[in-house]
């Protein structure tokens, strides 16, 4: 009989830890492992059910900054308790932070073992300066090392940061390699996308893909656009992603302000949301990631999935993911000009460019396969309802 695991994740919408554990609830050996979720109604529970996935639907509130945190805290966790009691779990695998403040709770009432599958840089990092942020973040990575039984990171990036390195195990997020495979694109979609975004057809296409977030470097994106253009005319700029959390704030229109600012009305396109971001990727002739140091960065290798060179801060978990000089040119953060130089050079050199792009796809298929993350979790699995 397969034994029951309890995933639970707090997200009300689709970003790239929601993507990938819908990855890993799809690939888990279901001779083995019987997945259940908890999460609240939306997008997530959704398509978890709909690849036959038990879900249970709870809210699951924001604890920073709340009043309410530890009312909210044991009652939603002494839900979980219950659920995960009733359903014989052999273990509880909380999805990033916030989820994992209710669910080692919950472990630890229910006397079971927690799996921390930690996708992100921890919540007071975006805030340092702050002397209480500090002690908070501290103190949270200690508290949450201590109770879980495994931590889970995407990346050594991200395991580097915790104070557990005994327990913790890099699990690289992966992508079905089915899904991304260019025979699936159609034969006309370039023309298809330049017609969308109103670019000539023949044109290369430069573009980047995340949520619209100062963080992502939109901002960055187009002013290295800005700079290519004065030696490269003909190329035009693609981004991708729009606000699926609902911030609600006026980024979207700053950024398109910014365009029209920098003269890029014509040659960069703002697509938005996109509900298969494949086409629009499998257009792109370079892909640029332009941001923050990024915990993981999905996007990246679901680029190089498709066989598109990869141009990026060296910084984050993106030295991991691209070989540079090999799948794709790395310059130092921050360094906006270096970037625009990178892209050049690739735009100058495209039969380098579409090696770099052939090294990618073979670099995913090697390193970054959702079996072979499947595997690896399986394995931490088997070790602790072994020993629980």
């Amino acid at each position: 009989m397969p034994r029951p695991v309890l995933f639970v994740d707090h997200a009300e919408a689709l970003g790239g830890a929601e993507r990938s554990l819908l990855l890993l609830l799809t690939f888990l050996d279901r001779n083995r492992w019987q997945p259940h979720l908890i999460a609240p109604a939306g997008p997530l529970a959704e398509e978890a059910a709909r690849i036959g996935v038990a879900v249970r639907t709870l809210d699951i509130p924001r604890l920073r900054r709340s009043s309410r945190s530890l009312l909210d805290g044991g009652g939603v966790a002494a839900r979980i308790s219950a659920i995960a009691r009733a359903l014989d779990v052999a273990i509880i695998h909380s999805n990033t932070v916030r989820a994992t403040a209710y669910a080692a709770l919950a472990a630890r009432l229910s006397s079971l073992p927690l799996v921390w599958h930690m996708r992100d840089f921890w919540l007071a990092e975006a805030e340092p300066t702050k002397p209480t942020t500090r002690w908070a973040d501290r103190l949270g990575k200690i508290i949450f090392c201590r109770m879980a039984s495994r931590v889970v990171a995407n990346s050594h990036a991200v395991a580097g940061r915790l104070p557990c390195s005994a327990k913790v195990s890099v699990l690289y997020n992966g992508v079905d390699l089915s899904h991304f495979d260019l025979s699936l694109i159609a034969a006309d979609n370039k023309t298809n996308i330049c017609k969308a975004a109103g670019f000539p057809s023949n044109a290369p296409i430069v573009g980047m893909m995340a949520r619209a977030r100062p963080w992502k470097g939109q901002e960055t994106f187009l002013q290295m656009a800005a700079q290519i253009t004065k030696t490269a005319p003909h190329c035009r700029f693609l981004i991708v992603g729009g606000d699926p959390f609902q911030v609600e704030d006026e980024y979207g229109a700053h950024l398109l302000a910014l365009r029209s600012e920098l003269g890029l009305a014509e040659l960069a396109h703002c697509s938005g949301q996109l509900a298969d971001v494949r086409p629009a990727l499998a257009a792109m002739d370079i892909f640029v990631h332009p941001g923050a140091p990024e915990p993981f960065g999905l996007v990246n290798i679901e680029a190089m999935a498709l066989g598109k060179p990869v141009v990026a801060f060296a910084h984050g978990a993106l030295p991991e993911i691209v070989a540079s000089d090999e799948t794709g040119l790395l310059v130092s953060p921050g360094d906006v000009a270096a970037l625009g130089e990178a892209v050049s050079q690739l735009l100058q050199a495209p039969e380098v460019s579409q090696r770099m792009g052939r090294a990618g796809r073979q670099r995913v298929e090697k390193i970054f396969r959702i079996e072979r993350t499947v595997a690896k979790l399986e394995e931490i699995y088997q070790q602790l309802s072994a020993n629980h």
